[in-house]
């Protein structure tokens, strides 16, 4: 055993905001097995949840319910037992507290009392997701959760817009569906997004792509209506490298020595193509491919797709009937 760990992992009246897996076990650090393992309290956002973690540590803490429904007062409370020289802990049910989750006023409280509080960092599902997503090199905007009411997310939706730095979002299984469509509806389908499903878990699932490709990401299997959500949308001028910038300044297409026979060409050509494409792939994914071959802009080509898909599902409509 090394000096440091004979050292006590906590002090009479400190307060220490532990961060706790978010799904892998594994992830609880020696520090925070330590500090839970010798708090005199632990005030968890669910009892229920916290008690099997302190199990598993051989913590014989008092639990104390600290949730968003009486943080207010339980504030309070914490205060008055590190004033009686206790030692304390705060978790939520999965990560670091006060990040979409309580916490936030008992720390306040806390610190107006001239305690001391202690950070025990670890699990967070929002440096997860910025890690492994691939869309966020410096600055972000952690938005958190969005409204549930949808005029109130469109609304959210639209004033996040035009930030030029990414937006990291939470969300919940039965809205991710609705979420996802306000999204589209609300900055294009043009904007590439991460989904990352059940980080850390077993069934964990990292996706990238444009966001009008979500919605049928999402249905492809059942599976990913369940479980918990992080979102990032990239801002509207993002593109990957390697793909095609659309700044409206494209670089004119190649000139052929008969413009008119060029026009033919990008006509009936490129239609004839893309609409064979769709059918087998859908507008997204199909208008990402012969943007590349035709060297024309993504937003005429995607215009096009739209059509064309349009157009069969008209046909096929009328072949039913």
């Amino acid at each position: 055993m090394s000096g440091h760990d004979t050292i006590p992992a906590v002090e009479p009246g400190a307060l220490y905001v532990v961060a706790t897996p978010i799904g892998h076990l594994g992830d609880l650090s020696a520090r925070a097995a330590r500090v839970l393992a010798e708090v005199d309290i632990v005030a968890a956002e669910d009892t229920r949840v916290t008690a099997p973690l302190l199990a598993r540590v051989a913590s014989r803490a008092r639990l104390l319910a600290a949730h968003q429904h009486n943080e207010a007062a339980i504030a309070e409370r914490i205060v008055a037992m590190l004033g009686e020289a206790k030692s304390v802990a705060l978790v939520t049910d999965a990560g670091t507290p006060g990040v979409s989750d309580p916490g936030a006023r008992i720390v306040s409280a806390v610190l107006a009392s001239g305690r001391r509080v202690v950070p025990v960092p670890g699990p967070s599902a929002l440096t997860a997701l910025a890690s492994a997503g691939g869309l966020i090199e410096g600055a972000f905007r952690f938005e958190g959760f969005l409204p549930a009411r949808p005029r109130a997310r469109a609304d959210r939706l639209r004033a996040l817009a035009d930030l030029d730095c990414p937006v990291v979002l939470f969300e919940s299984p039965h809205r991710i569906e609705a979420t996802i469509a306000a999204i589209v509806e609300q900055l294009g389908a043009e904007r590439w997004v991460v989904l990352g499903r059940e980080l850390t878990k077993k069934f964990e699932e990292i996706h990238r792509c444009l966001s009008g490709e979500a919605p049928a990401w999402l249905l492809a299997n059942p599976m990913r209506l369940k479980g918990e959500y992080g979102l990032i949308i990239a801002p509207a001028e993002f593109r990957l490298p390697g793909t095609r910038r659309e700044d409206g300044h494209e670089s004119a297409a190649p000139q052929s020595a008969d413009p008119t026979t060029e026009a033919v060409t990008l006509t009936l050509d490129l239609d004839q193509l893309l609409g064979a494409l769709v059918r087998e792939m859908g507008a997204s994914r199909a208008t990402r491919i012969v943007e590349r071959l035709a060297g024309r802009p993504h937003r005429e080509v995607y215009a096009r797709a739209l059509r064309l898909a349009q157009q069969d599902e008209s046909l096929d409509a009328g072949g039913s009937a």
